[in-house]
C-alpha cells in the first residue's frame, strides 16, 4: 500500500489542477449551480472509482477487466479536460503577451480581462472530438480488425518459396477479451486470408494461462497449409503478477507454454525450424522476449545452431527494440523479422499520406507498420487484442499478411 502513496499524492495534485483550469469553461458558459454539479459529478465518479480499484485490488489476480474499466473511465474524463486546459492555456499566454505589450507602450489599458465565452465554446467543441473517440474506441474500436498486406522482395529468396504467403498476428492478451462474437469472427478473417503460414509473435495472456482457456476452441479453428508457428511475449513469463511463490509462477509458465500446443501452433523458444519445398529450404527463428531493460531472455546465436548464414531467414522477436539494438546490423543476415509488442499504444492518429502519429513513437523508434533499413525488414504489428486501456483509438487490431516475392 505504501508504494502507492507519493504516485496517488502527485496524480492528485495533477488532477486537480486540471479540473481547476477547465471547470472555467462552465464558469464562463453558465451561472446555474445545477449544470456546474454535472461537470464535476462525472470526474469525481473517475477519479474515486480509479483510487478505489487501485487501492483494492489484488496483484495477485494481475490485470483485472475491472482495473481495465476504471482506466477507461478515467480518461474519458481526463482526456477532453486536458485539450480544454491546452485551449485556455492558449488564451491566457494571448492575454498575458497583451498585458505586457501594454506596459511596456505604457498605455493605460492593461488589465487582463475576463475569459471570452466565444473561447470556452470553441474549446468545449475542440474536447467533444477525443470525448467521442475514446467512447468509440472502447465500445467499438477495439474490435475494429484489420487487414493489412504487404509485398516484399528480396534477391536471396529461394525460387520455391517465391509467392508464399504469410500471415501474422500478435498480442492476443486473452484475459481482456470481453466479446465471443467478435473473436470469432477476427478468427474467420484470418483464415479467408488463406495464408500458407500463420506466424504469431508472442503475450498470449495479460499474466495467466487460464485467461486462454474460454478462447482455445476459437483459436485452434486456424488453418495454415505449411504450419503455424508462435513465440513468447514479455507478458506470458508472468512478470507483472504477484505469485504465492516462485514454483507457482514457474507452474503458470510452463501452463503458457503448454497452450500453444492446445491451439495447434508449434512455440519456438530460441530455436528454428526450416521450412522445405521442392528440395529448398528457409530458416523460421523464434527467439524468447527481448526487450530493452528488461527481460531479455532471446538468445539469436543459441536459436541459430545449425543456420548457415546464406539461408534465408524469417525472425519471430516479439519485442521491435530487439531489431533495433541487436538484429537489423547483424551480420548472419536476418532478411524479415515479426515483431508486435508496443500497440501502437492503442492511441493514435493514421492517415495515409497525411498524418502518423502515436505516443508510443517516443518510446520505439519502430512502433506500428513496415520498415527496412540496410536491405532487412520488419513488420510491427499494432496487435490482436488490446491491454490496460479496455479500448483502441485510432490504432486499430491488426492481421498482417505479407507475400515473399524472389526479386
Amino acid at each position: 500500500m505504501s508504494r502507492w502513496i507519493i504516485p496517488f499524492l502527485v496524480s492528485l495534485t495533477l488532477f486537480l489542477v486540471i479540473e481547476s483550469y477547465a471547470f472555467q469553461v462552465i464558469k464562463t458558459l453558465t451561472k446555474n449551480r445545477w449544470l456546474r454539479g454535472l461537470w464535476l459529478l462525472p470526474s469525481l465518479l473517475a477519479y474515486l472509482n480509479f483510487y478505489w480499484v487501485l487501492f483494492t485490488y489484488d496483484r495477485s489476480d494481475g490485470q483485472t477487466k475491472q482495473f481495465q474499466w476504471a482506466v477507461g473511465f478515467l480518461l474519458v474524463v481526463l482526456l477532453p479536460k486536458i485539450l480544454l486546459v491546452l485551449v485556455l492555456l492558449g488564451e491566457d499566454i494571448v492575454r498575458w503577451v497583451r498585458k505586457g505589450i501594454s506596459a511596456v507602450a505604457s498605455s493605460p489599458t492593461r488589465e487582463l480581462g475576463g475569459r471570452r465565452k466565444i473561447i470556452s465554446q470553441l474549446a468545449l467543441g475542440i474536447a467533444a472530438i477525443p470525448l467521442a473517440s475514446i467512447l468509440y474506441g472502447i465500445f467499438k474500436g477495439k474490435y475494429n480488425f484489420k487487414v493489412l498486406t504487404y509485398q516484399l522482395s528480396f534477391p536471396d529468396l529461394p525460387e520455391a518459396f517465391d509467392g508464399m504467403t504469410i500471415t501474422q498476428i500478435t498480442d492476443i492478451h486473452s484475459g481482456s477479451f470481453d466479446n465471443k462474437e467478435k473473436i470469432e469472427y477476427a478468427v474467420d478473417l484470418i483464415n479467408e486470408q488463406a495464408s500458407d503460414m500463420i506466424l504469431f509473435t508472442g503475450d498470449i495472456v495479460n499474466n495467466f494461462a487460464r485467461e486462454m482457456d474460454p478462447w482455445i476452441d476459437s483459436f485452434k479453428r486456424l488453418n495454415a497449409p505449411m504450419g503455424k508457428y508462435s513465440i513468447l511475449g514479455n507478458h506470458d513469463y508472468g512478470d507483472y503478477a504477484d505469485w504465492e511463490s516462485k514454483e507457482a509462477k514457474k507452474a503458470n509458465f510452463q501452463a503458457v507454454k503448454d497452450v500453444h500446443p492446445k491451439i495447434g501452433f508449434e512455440l519456438l523458444c530460441n530455436e528454428h525450424r526450416f521450412i522445405e519445398k521442392d528440395g529448398q529450404r528457409l530458416a523460421l527463428v523464434g527467439v524468447e522476449n527481448w526487450g530493452k531493460g528488461f527481460n531479455q531472455a532471446g538468445d539469436l546465436e543459441k536459436a541459430t545452431v545449425g543456420v548457415d548464414r546464406e539461408d534465408f531467414k524469417i525472425l519471430m522477436s516479439h519485442d521491435p527494440s530487439h531489431w533495433e539494438y541487436k538484429v537489423k546490423k547483424n551480420d548472419f543476415n536476418y532478411q524479415l523479422t515479426l515483431s508486435g509488442h508496443t500497440h501502437g499504444l492503442q492511441f493514435g492518429i493514421e492517415i495515409p499520406g497525411l498524418i502518423r502519429w502515436s505516443p508510443s513513437q517516443y518510446v520505439y523508434k519502430q512502433w506500428a507498420g513496415l520498415y527496412e533499413e540496410y536491405g532487412r525488414y520488419i513488420n510491427v504489428n499494432r496487435g490482436f487484442g488490446y491491454h490496460a486501456f479496455p479500448g483502441r483509438v485510432g490504432i486499430w487490431p491488426e492481421i498482417t499478411v505479407i507475400t515473399l516475392k524472389k526479386a
